[in-house]
C-alpha cells in the first residue's frame, strides 16, 4: 500500500473518531477506532525495523513506535492520532518531495522515442524503435524526437539537445552533421542515416545511467540512519528524567511525540535526489548518491589529454616546403586535393582545413593507399606521394626532421617536398576548469597521456597541470590511479575513451566525457559528462559539495530544533496534542531545507 493511501485511511479513520466522540458523543468508540488504527500502523513500522535491523542498518522508526504505544497507554489517544497522520502524512511528504527532486532524471525515461519513420524508396512506413537497422535510412517529422544517433542526408533544421546535453539553444543540423536520439527536431524535417541500433544510441545509454542512479542507494543515507541510535539514546533519556522526576508518564509521552525521526530519515537523501537532479540539469549524470559524497571530499584528481584535456582531433599546425619551386599553398592544395576520397583521420584534417581556409581542391586521378604507409596518386600530371617518411621521401630525403608532433612527408615525382605537422587543440575552458578545481579544494591534480614528455609538458604547461604522466599505456594509468586512490582519496579519473575505462573503474571516482566518449567510459564510470565542455567537471565537484553542505545542514537543523523542543517537553510546557503538530513543522523544515539542494545558485 502506498503512503498516501495510508494518510487517506489515517484521515478517514480520524474523521469517523472525531464525529464519535464530539457529535454522537461516543468516546470509547472513538477511543477504539484510533487504538486499531495505530495497533496496525505499529505492527507495519516494527515488521519494518526489523527488516531494516536485518539488512545491517539502524532503523529510528522505534522512536516513532514508542510515541504512539506511550500515547495510548496514557490515555492521550487524539495525540496519538495526530502523531499517527503526522507519520503518514509525513511520509506520503516525502514521496512527493522526493518525485521532485528528481523529476528531471525521470523525464529521460517518460520521453523515450518510441516510433521510427522508415524510408523505403518512396514510401515511408512506421516501425518500432527497436526493430530499426543500422544503415537505415529515417526520416524525423517536425517537433518529433530524434529516435536513434544518425548522420544527416537531407534537410536542414534547428535541433533542440538541453534534455541530452544542458545547451540551452537549439543547434543548427545540416548534411553530415550528427544527430542524438532524444533531441527534439524544429520545424523541418531531417532524413538522415541511422549509425546506431536502438540500444546503443544515446538517449538509450544516458535511460541506463538513470536507472542505475535511481536504483542504488546512497551511502550518506546509511550514515543519516546511524545517527538514529544517539538520537534515539538522547530521546530516551530525556523522556527518562522528565517521567522520574515529574513521576507523570505523560511527561514521558510528551518528550517522544516531538522526538521527531524524519531529520535523519528524510532530509540527506531528499538532498541527495535533489542535488543529482541539479547535476542533471547542468549536462551531468551522476549514477549515486554515494557519488556526490565522494565528489564532494575529492582529494585529487587525474585527467587524461587527449579528447579530455584536448578536443582530440587533429588540426593543420605548420606547412614547410623543401622545393624552391612550390609554395607552402600549393604544397597544401596537392596533398589535401590526394586525400580527399581518403577516409584516414589526417586526411579528414586536410580536408577540413581546406575548406576553412577555402581552398580549392584539384581532381585525382590513379588514386592508391598503401597500407600502414600512406597514399599515392596523380595530380595534374604529377606523382604525389604522402605519409611515413620511408614512403614519401625515400632515399631523396634531405632534411632531418625531429618533431614529436604528428606528421606527414610529401613527395612530388619520388623527390621528398615537403611535411605538414599537426596538433591537438587544447579545450579553451581547460585552463579555467583546472583553476576552478584548484580552488575547491583538490589537492593533486595529474595529467595521464600515451605521448611523448616534449608534447604532454606543452599541453601541461599550457591548462596549468604540473605533475605529468606521459607515455602511458592503459595499465600504467591504473597504476598511477589506484596510488591516488591509496594515499590521496577519494581520487577523481575524467577520461573519455576505451583504453580510459579500466581507470575509470579503479578510480574513487569515474567522470566520463560522454558527448564524443566512447561507450566503455561512460558504463565504467560514476558520472558522466553529457556536453563537451570540460567546465562541467569542476562543476560537477562544486554542486556535489554544495549539496552535502545543505544534506548535513537540513540534518543537524532538524536534530537541533527536536532536541530542543524535547527539553522544553521534559517540563511539561508542551502538551502531546501540541507536540505532535510540532512534529510535522519540523518535518517540513527539514524537507524544504533539502529540497534547496535542487535550485541552481
Amino acid at each position: 500500500m502506498s503512503n498516501f493511501k495510508k494518510f487517506l485511511i489515517t484521515l478517514i479513520a480520524g474523521a469517523i473518531a472525531l464525529a464519535s466522540e464530539f457529535i454522537f458523543h461516543q468516546p470509547t468508540i472513538a477511543y477504539w477506532i484510533v487504538v486499531v488504527v495505530g495497533g496496525v500502523t505499529t505492527i507495519s513500522m516494527f515488521i519494518g525495523m526489523i527488516e531494516t535491523l536485518r539488512s545491517g542498518k539502524y532503523g529510528i522508526d522505534i522512536l516513532a513506535i514508542t510515541a504512539i504505544v506511550a500515547t495510548l497507554a496514557v490515555g492521550q489517544y487524539w495525540a496519538s492520532l495526530m502523531v499517527l497522520i503526522m507519520l503518514t502524512g509525513g511520509d506520503s511528504l516525502e514521496d512527493y518531495a522526493s518525485g521532485q527532486a528528481s523529476r528531471e532524471l525521470r523525464s529521460l525515461l517518460d520521453n523515450s522515442p518510441q516510433v521510427a519513420h522508415r524510408l523505403n524508396g518512396d514510401a515511408i512506413e512506421d516501425i518500432a524503435v527497436e526493430d530499426v537497422a543500422v544503415g537505415d535510412l529515417l526520416l524525423v517529422k517536425p517537433g518529433e524526437l530524434v529516435p536513434v544517433d544518425g548522420i544527416v542526408t537531407e534537410g536542414e533544421s534547428s535541433v533542440d539537445q538541453s534534455s541530452l546535453t544542458g545547451e540551452s539553444k537549439p543547434i543548427d543540423k545540416k548534411i553530415n552533421d550528427e544527430l542524438m536520439s532524444g533531441s527534439l527536431n524544429g520545424d523541418a524535417a531531417l532524413r538522415f542515416k541511422v549509425t546506431k541500433a536502438a540500444a546503443d544510441s544515446q538517449y538509450q545509454t544516458l535511460v541506463k545511467l538513470v536507472k542505475e542512479s535511481e536504483a542504488k542507494p546512497a551511502h550518506f543515507v546509511r550514515l543519516a540512519d546511524r545517527y538514529a541510535v544517539p538520537f534515539t539514546i538522547v530521546a530516551y533519556v530525556i523522556g527518562g528524567v522528565a517521567w522520574f522526576v515529574s513521576k507523570d508518564p505523560v511527561r514521558f509521552a510528551e518528550v517522544l511525540v516531538v522526538a521527531s525521526p524524519c531529520p535523519l530519515i528524510l532530509a540527506a537523501p531528499i538532498a541527495l535526489v535533489a542535488g543529482m537532479s541539479r547535476s542533471s540539469r547542468n549536462g551531468i549524470v551522476v549514477k549515486t548518491g554515494t557519488t556526490i559524497e565522494k565528489l564532494a571530499r575529492a582529494q585529487s584528481i587525474a585527467f587524461d589529454k587527449t579528447g579530455t584535456l584536448t578536443e582530440g582531433k587533429l588540426y593543420v599546425d605548420h606547412i614547410q616546403p623543401t622545393l624552391t619551386t612550390i609554395s607552402a599553398e600549393d604544397l597544401f592544395r596537392l596533398a589535401a586535393s590526394a586525400e580527399q576520397e581518403s577516409t584516414h583521420i589526417l586526411a579528414r584534417s586536410l580536408v577540413a582545413h581546406a575548406k576553412e581556409q577555402q581552398i580549392s581542391l584539384l581532381p585525382v586521378q590513379n588514386l592508391e593507399e598503401v597500407t600502414g604507409a600512406g597514399i599515392q596518386a596523380t595530380i595534374n600530371g604529377q606523382e604525389i606521394k604522402i605519409g611515413k617518411a620511408d614512403f614519401a621521401a625515400a632515399a631523396n630525403l634531405t632534411t632531418d626532421l625531429t618533431t614529436d608532433q604528428t606528421v606527414v612527408y610529401i613527395a612530388l615525382d619520388n623527390h621528398y617536398a615537403g611535411y605538414i605537422t599537426f596538433r591537438d587543440t587544447v579545450h579553451p575552458e581547460a585552463k579555467a576548469t583546472i583553476q576552478n578545481l584548484k580552488q575547491l579544494g583538490l589537492q593533486r591534480i595529474l595529467m595521464l597521456t600515451g605521448d611523448g614528455p616534449a608534447i604532454a609538458n606543452e599541453i601541461g604547461q599550457e591548462v596549468g597541470i604540473s605533475e605529468i604522466h606521459s607515455g602511458c599505456l592503459p595499465q600504467e594509468k591504473i597504476a598511477v590511479v589506484q596510488g591516488l586512490t591509496q594515499h590521496v582519496s577519494p581520487a577523481v579519473m575524467v577520461g573519455d575513451g576505451v583504453n580510459d575505462a579500466p581507470a575509470l573503474a579503479m578510480a574513487d571516482i569515474g567522470i566520463a566525457m560522454g558527448a564524443h566518449g566512447s561507450t566503455a567510459a561512460s558504463e565504467s564510470a560514476d558520472a558522466v559528462i553529457l556536453k563537451d565542455d570540460l567546465t562541467r567537471v569542476s562543476e560537477a565537484v562544486r554542486l556535489s559539495q554544495d549539496t552535502m553542505k545543505i544534506a548535513k545542514q537540513s540534518v543537524l537543523i532538524g536534530i537541533f530544533i527536536c532536541v530542543v523542543l524535547m527539553l522544553i517537553a521534559s517540563f511539561g510546557v508542551i502538551p502531546t496534542l501540541i507536540g505532535a503538530i510540532l512534529q510535522e513543522c519540523i518535518d517540513t523544515i527539514s524537507i524544504l531545507s533539502a529540497l534547496r539542494a535542487r535550485k541552481d545558485r
